[in-house]
């Protein structure tokens, strides 16, 4: 009977191992826990439209961990939200561009300490009609013709980009002025941050060109490859040949391989979070959440339709803000378009 009994006590307590070896793993999946339930206290975000699916799925499962943090959000584009960051009205500035000299200058007046931190991977997505029937792809040199500011007034039709197009208005739509989608763009195509024709349809929110662009037939614009992902029923994607003969590749889609590996250039680019230094140093949700922000990037980016980063790259952006290394890693560099982000970041 004794033999017996501890036979049944070995057999239950293997059980119990058993069952709490798998509730860890099961619970510890995707790095979500937080460990920070009893958190409090209140974060601000703003800055970029493009960034802002990425910053609203992350915060919305750190709420369920943490529902006594406030965690707000707004959208004033990446030149507003650094702005705002620079005036201390907000702890972490999403960004579609690297941070500029002059805003990292006006840091510096201000005392303000920030941290850089790529999250994602973004493509911008050339779009027209889907009644379109004509466009079947563009050149680099081609959207340059069209979007230079000597095209404003000057190139107004479709036959002035090649002739055998329809002699019909070509309408406009574009990023507005403080969005980082505007400056990368603007570099990559023409050349020059900000560098554009005025005579379009601009606006910071990417939803407004889609809708444009959906109901006009002879338009062509550009935004976030995630808002044409979205809207992809509604526009008609067009493939970019970057006109270097010597890769052989020819007119290249925007998808998430050609982003990830490279070969849709020059619109390819990294995405952004600027941390304020003291923020990370006085409030511990902020450091709780920029730390989940890591952690399930992996998994929470592709969910906003966005390109995640490697796994050996989000180690190095962990390694990054652990170390609190502030200033940008871009500074010194005459352009970021085709950057590989784990060779600066090493």
């Amino acid at each position: 009977m004794a033999n017996l009994l501890s036979i049944m006590r070995k057999n239950i307590l293997g059980v119990a191992v058993l069952f709490s070896m798998v509730a860890a793993s099961f619970w510890g999946c995707g790095n979500r826990n937080t460990g920070g339930s009893d958190l409090t206290g209140s974060i601000k975000i703003d800055g970029s439209s493009t960034v802002y699916p990425i910053t609203e799925a992350t915060a919305e499962e750190f709420r369920l961990e943490n529902p006594k943090v406030k965690v707000t959000i707004g959208v004033s584009g990446t030149g507003g939200g650094i702005k705002k960051f620079i005036r201390s009205e907000i702890d972490i500035a999403e960004t579609s561009r690297p941070i500029k000299k002059s805003e990292d200058s006006a840091s510096h007046v201000a005392n303000i300490e920030y941290v850089e931190l790529p999250i994602a991977y973004d493509g911008l997505a050339v779009v027209v009609n889907p009644e379109n029937t004509w466009v079947d792809y563009l050149t680099v040199d081609e959207l340059k013709k069209i979007w230079e500011p000597q095209a404003q007034g000057k190139i107004v039709k479709w036959n002035q980009i090649r002739p055998e197009w329809p002699n019909a208005e070509i309408h406009l739509f574009g990023a507005g002025h403080e969005s980082g989608t505007f400056d990368y763009f603007t570099e990559a195509v023409v050349g020059e941050t900000k560098a554009s024709r005025g005579d379009y349809t601009a606006s910071e929110d990417d939803n407004v060109l889609v809708q444009g662009i959906s109901t006009d037939k002879y338009s062509l614009g550009y935004f976030g490859l995630a808002y044409y992902t979205e809207n992809m029923d509604k526009l008609k994607l067009v493939p970019i040949d970057d006109n270097n003969d010597e890769n052989g590749k020819g007119p290249i889609f925007a998808t998430e391989e050609t982003v990830k590996d490279g070969t849709y250039q020059p619109l390819s680019r990294p995405l952004f979070i600027y941390i304020n230094k003291k923020s990370i140093d006085t409030n511990p949700s902020l450091d709780s959440l920029v730390r989940f922000y890591i952690n399930n990037a992996e998994e929470l980016v592709p969910e906003a339709k966005f390109i995640p980063l490697s796994q050996s790259t989000y180690d190095l952006v962990m390694k990054r803000f652990k170390e609190k290394k502030t200033g940008s890693v871009f500074l010194g560099k005459e352009s970021t378009v085709g950057v590989k982000l784990e060779e600066v970041l090493k």
